[in-house]
């Protein structure tokens, strides 16, 4: 069965279909990991883009029950290489076609990876349509064109949960109160590991609802969109800064810079993959990061905020990928130190966030 993709420049690929039959408009972007496909599919910060595998052969040890960072699949559509076909994985209990299937997910594959690669690199990340189904090209450039670009908009409310959820073990011996923008499961979890207490809150939640169960620390977390599009949360965490130990990633680091007024920008086409180098400024140590975002921080207004270090530096383009306000117990990274998938040179962060929260539990007894 024929697959085509349909970009916003006027170029088109075609090549097979797996996946469902259906077709979806979304925001082109590539990755370049070469494992843990699945964790990128279910990651919800993808909500509302067609990823671009860079790796040649995805789904060859097909899906797991561990492997999930959410419930279900979050982004548009798929565009591989090469699908496998076949799974010898004992663990397995899909390949990606059934996976792809059972979320209604287009997929393509058989087309020139490489070649659209450097087309988002040149001309950035582009709305683009993704479709197996049997409707002209015509229909198919009519409906990309007509379709709004969801993208610039605010997506946490589509990934967030709705209700407050608690995660806990015997003995928790600090209560983090998460931000719930998009959150990944392996952030919660290496939050478990560390004998914490989790209580989930909805995007929507109010400062005043974070407060009330007294936690020790506040983590804000990862999610897809415009940060600038997420005015309840800016506004919240601003009702936040100063109260209790803060920790953002990703998304949460972006929010938090927009509440201390630093602007972020949209990058070209983002950073997304398990090999982006970033020098620790505090260490001098080259930290090599798993990574998902399509915005930055602005860097030169930071020198107009008091109090903000610069912690983390992008290697390969500069872009500012930490911060910290010690006068308010605040930091944030823009990567991602629970990797899952991709290396775990940043995970000592979360340690950085369990001995703030041991400070503050010291200081108020």
């Amino acid at each position: 069965m024929t697959a085509r993709l349909f970009l916003d420049d006027g170029t088109k690929f075609v090549g097979s279909a797996f996946g469902a039959k259906t077709t979806k408009v979304g925001e082109i972007c590539f990755n370049t990991s070469f494992c843990g496909y699945q964790e990128i599919l279910t990651d919800p910060s993808y909500y509302g883009q067609i990823i671009t595998f860079t790796s040649p052969l995805i789904g060859n040890y097909g899906i797991t029950e561990d492997a999930f960072e959410s419930q279900k699949i979050h982004c548009s559509g798929v565009v591989v290489k090469e699908a496998a076909k076949s799974v010898f994985y004992p663990k397995s209990i899909a390949t990606i076609d059934e996976f792809l299937k059972k979320y209604e997910i287009p997929g393509i594959e058989g087309i020139d990876t490489r070649k659209l690669t450097k087309i988002i690199r040149q001309k950035g990340a582009l709305k683009t349509l993704i479709t197996t189904e049997d409707i002209s090209d015509k229909e198919a450039w009519e409906q990309l064109k007509t379709t709004e670009n969801i993208y610039l908009g605010n997506l946490t409310p589509f990934v967030s949960r709705k209700e407050i959820e608690i995660r806990k073990r015997e003995n928790s011996k600090y209560k983090v109160a998460l931000y719930d923008f998009g959150v990944k499961e392996s952030i919660i979890r290496s939050l478990l590991k560390r004998n914490c207490e989790v209580v989930i809150f909805p995007s929507t939640a109010t400062y005043e609802e974070v407060l009330a169960v007294n936690p020790d620390g506040i983590l804000i977390s990862n999610g897809p969109g415009n940060p600038e599009a997420v005015e309840s949360g800016i506004s919240n965490i601003k009702n936040l800064l100063g109260k209790k130990p803060v920790f953002g990633i990703c998304l949460g680091h972006q929010l938090l810079s927009l509440a201390f007024g630093v602007k972020t920008t949209k990058l070209k086409f983002g950073h997304r993959g398990g090999n982006h180098p970033v020098k620790n400024l505090e260490t001098g140590v080259i930290e090599i990061t798993p990574q998902n975002h399509g915005f930055n921080i602005e860097p030169e207004m930071l020198s107009e905020i008091d109090g903000i270090n610069v912690t983390h530096v992008n290697i390969n383009d500069g872009t500012v990928e930490g911060i910290e306000i010690p006068d308010l117990n605040v930091f944030s990274v823009q990567h991602h130190p629970e990797a899952s998938p991709g290396p775990n040179d940043s995970k000592y962060l979360f340690d950085k966030f369990i001995e703030r929260m041991s400070q503050y539990q010291k200081s108020q007894n």
